[in-house]
């Protein structure tokens, strides 16, 4: 790697602490940032399993106060002033660790190895460090194969969808691209572990298809919708009513390489 293309970030690990006495706390997330505070970024987990896994180690935990924060904390990094009071802003639960400075060339890359090892849980692993077959493992597994067919950058990614559906919705959607006037959406969706994701991402491709003209969705899952299951079909007979394609994981290199060719037209 060539020593002009790091860039120096900063980051910090945000832990969950429920009992200061003890100095006791488990690692929810990372926010990483550019030194010249152009970008900043944060990861927390989301997943039921990773919430699931707090609440394992620490039954009393405030699992509200969990589900809640990543909206909270992304809208203080989009406001300077909240950013600068954050520390303050938390409930006391949430601590910070120090800040700490790294080198590194691809902002996103490293912000996914960060969260794999400050915060992913140590064990049931799949190759990248993440739980298998959740969001965070299929998201992970997108920017693997979009970085390498060379159109990660090109993308935009953790798209706020509150401008077309209500102001204060924390839902994100994981990719976007633009091509020749329409816009594109990608977002990854477990069948296995949570097929509720699915109606949250119609309702959001509904209203985003109300005030954008042309758009196109995509939803990737782990596996292709099985016939045999239920809540596979009722998923598949929901992403068909609002024209959003699936394209299981086996078929994402042969989408991302068309979607290398439509983005480079």
């Amino acid at each position: 790697m060539a020593e002009e293309k790091l860039k120096t970030l900063t980051y910090r690990v945000l832990r969950y602490t429920p009992n200061l006495v003890r100095d006791e706390w488990v690692n929810i997330g990372v926010i990483l940032e550019d030194s010249d505070g152009g970008r900043r970024q944060a990861r927390l987990i989301e997943e039921p399993a990773e919430i699931a896994r707090v609440r394992r180690l620490h039954p009393a935990a405030e699992e509200p106060i969990l589900r809640s924060l990543p909206a909270d904390v992304d809208q203080m990094l989009g406001d300077p002033i909240a950013y600068a009071k954050l520390d303050d802003t938390l409930s006391n639960v949430i601590q910070f660790s120090p800040r700490k400075a790294l080198l590194a060339e691809d902002f996103d890359a490293e912000l996914d190895r960060l969260y794999r090892d400050h915060v992913a849980p140590p064990r049931a692993q799949g190759r990248a460090g993440i739980l298998e077959n959740t969001r965070a493992w299929i998201r992970a597994k997108l920017s693997d194969v979009f970085r390498r067919h060379r159109i990660l950058s090109k993308m935009e990614k953790s798209l706020r969808v509150e401008e077309f559906t209500q102001k204060g919705d924390p839902m994100r959607l994981d990719f976007g691209y633009r091509i020749n006037g329409t816009r594109g959406f990608m977002h990854a969706v477990s069948l296995g572990r949570d097929p509720a994701q699915a109606k949250v991402l119609a309702y959001t491709a509904e209203c985003i298809r109300g005030k954008l003209p042309k758009t196109e969705f995509t939803a990737v899952t782990e596996i292709a919708p099985a016939s045999e299951n239920p809540r596979h079909q009722f998923v598949a007979r929901l992403f068909e009513e609002q024209r959003i394609a699936v394209v299981p994981l086996n078929q994402i290199e042969k989408f991302a390489d068309s979607l290398r060719v439509r983005i480079n037209y």
